[in-house]
């Protein structure tokens, strides 16, 4: 198999429109919008209104001279004593009345809106799946962790192939870390719309929290720095976002949102992850039953579309294109019938380590942190866990124990060392099954480094 990393190409994005009809927008909306941008910012020329609404010089002047014949808006004069000067607008009191009007109807000020068919044919341009992720990405993707190669075999296909998959197994062994580097290991960059203007009500998709605009690596500043000047300003161009939703996530949260105070929608959201990631972590353990959750992402992951409701009543549709990421530590038998389980294609196990993995773990851990690694101490923890404490060995505990180390120098004073009495302390917070009554000593946090104690300043320091 050939694992050389794809040619990137430029990107093809949205040619900026020439007139106000290229927009797709209707003229009374972006006079609205326009009229908003003025009135509460106080813009009065042409490029800095131009600016905030994301629009070229040809459409400004369209708008504005058709604001000058309704009456919005009145030439000032000229900007500034520059040779080429601009000349200023103000809104008119009719302007003002129209502007406020606007604000009652919808608070959104910003960028113009792109219309559903525009954004429909940009997500067309930059699937998924049209971007390839060789191995050795990936594998430099996953090098904090510590994986089997055969697990690291069955991911690269699920994640090329675009498509849904199911991440299950116990707990603490990296499911979720493994699922946000699949969403962070492709590099290609994509345009997301600030907003989308369907029958003149706005929905908010750009969400700084999400979109991460491009730029943090060599590649993306050389990608960013082939935008066309001519390209449409109305597009952010964004790495693929990974959006990521845990326990708190409802149904509600996958329809639109209406805000009676602002007036406009904000993006559901999987379609902010459109082009991207989206993880469920934690399936199971939301407060919605696991298959009303489930039967929500039937429509979407069989037809790559899925349906939203305005709430004039207005339904339409939106692509599905993302990487669908469920993770549980339940039982996937448990959690979902076997009809919904065939519509993922890919359903990998994340198991538990074997001693030689977690032994690797544990010197990673001492190297992050300069410690001295032992195997006889990285024995004794296994030894521990499995006899003492009746736990299973998992990929969170040598990072769980070198914490508990750490965090007991911190308060002793002493320099952190790798010894059996501070792993042994460790793992009294591992479980919570209590061992026998606790001495006097113990009970009061002293400790001579030999009973398991919280203070270990003679072996630590």
């Amino acid at each position: 198999m050939n694992d050389a990393p794809m040619e990137r190409t430029q990107p093809q994005g949205p040619e900026a429109p020439s007139s106000v009809q290229a927009t797709g927008v209707t003229m009374n909306n972006l006079l609205r919008l326009m009229a908003k941008a003025m009135f509460v910012r106080g813009l009065d020329i042409a490029s800095e209104i131009g600016a905030d609404l994301a629009l070229p010089v040809s459409v400004m002047n369209e708008l504005l001279d058709e604001a000058r014949n309704r009456k919005i808006v009145e030439v000032l004069g000229a900007a500034g004593l520059k040779l080429h000067a601009e000349m200023r607008f103000a809104l008119t009191g009719f302007g003002r009345k129209f502007a406020t009007e606007a604000l009652e109807q919808c608070q959104y000020i910003g960028p113009a809106p792109v219309t559903l068919d525009h954004f429909k044919a940009q997500v067309a341009k930059q699937r998924v799946i049209g971007e390839r992720i060789a191995r050795e990405a990936l594998v430099e993707g996953l090098a904090h962790l510590v994986l089997p190669d055969v697990l690291v075999n069955r991911l690269g296909p699920a994640i090329n192939a675009g498509r849904s998959m199911l991440l299950f197994g116990p707990p603490g062994n990296g499911k979720t870390s493994i699922a946000e580097v699949v969403g962070r290991v492709f590099q290609d960059v994509i345009y997301i719309p600030y907003c989308i203007d369907i029958d003149g009500q706005i929905i908010k998709v750009f969400d700084p929290t999400v979109h991460k605009e491009a730029g943090g690596s060599a590649m993306r500043q050389e990608l960013l720095s082939l935008r066309a000047d001519d390209s449409d300003r109305r597009w952010a161009l964004c790495e693929r976002p990974v959006v990521m939703a845990g326990g708190e996530l409802t149904l509600a949260m996958l329809d639109l949102s209406f805000n009676q105070i602002s007036k406009f929608y904000e993006a559901p959201l999987h379609m902010k992850a459109i082009g991207g990631t989206f993880l469920i972590d934690d399936l199971g353990r939301q407060l919605v039953q696991p298959e009303h959750l489930l039967n929500r992402w039937i429509t979407p992951m069989e037809k790559g579309i899925d349906y939203l409701t305005l709430d004039t009543g207005r339904t339409f549709t939106i692509p599905f294109d993302e990487l669908l990421i469920f993770s549980t530590n339940l039982t996937p038998d448990d959690l979902m019938d076997p009809a919904f389980l065939r519509r993922i294609p890919y359903k990998i196990e994340i198991g538990l380590p074997t001693p030689d993995d977690f032994k690797k773990a544990f010197r990673v851990q001492c190297e992050k942190h300069n410690m001295t690694s032992d195997d006889a101490i990285f024995d004794f923890a296994i030894e521990q866990l499995q006899t003492t404490h009746s736990q299973p060995l998992s990929f969170y505990q040598p990072k769980f124990i070198i914490d508990q180390i750490l965090a007991n120098c911190r308060y002793a004073g002493g320099q952190p060392q790798l010894t059996k009495e501070g792993v042994a302390d460790a793992m009294e917070n591992v479980s919570a099954k209590p061992t026998g009554p606790m001495s006097p000593t113990r009970a009061m946090g002293i400790g001579n480094g030999q009973n398991g104690g919280v203070s270990h300043a003679t072996t630590l320091a």
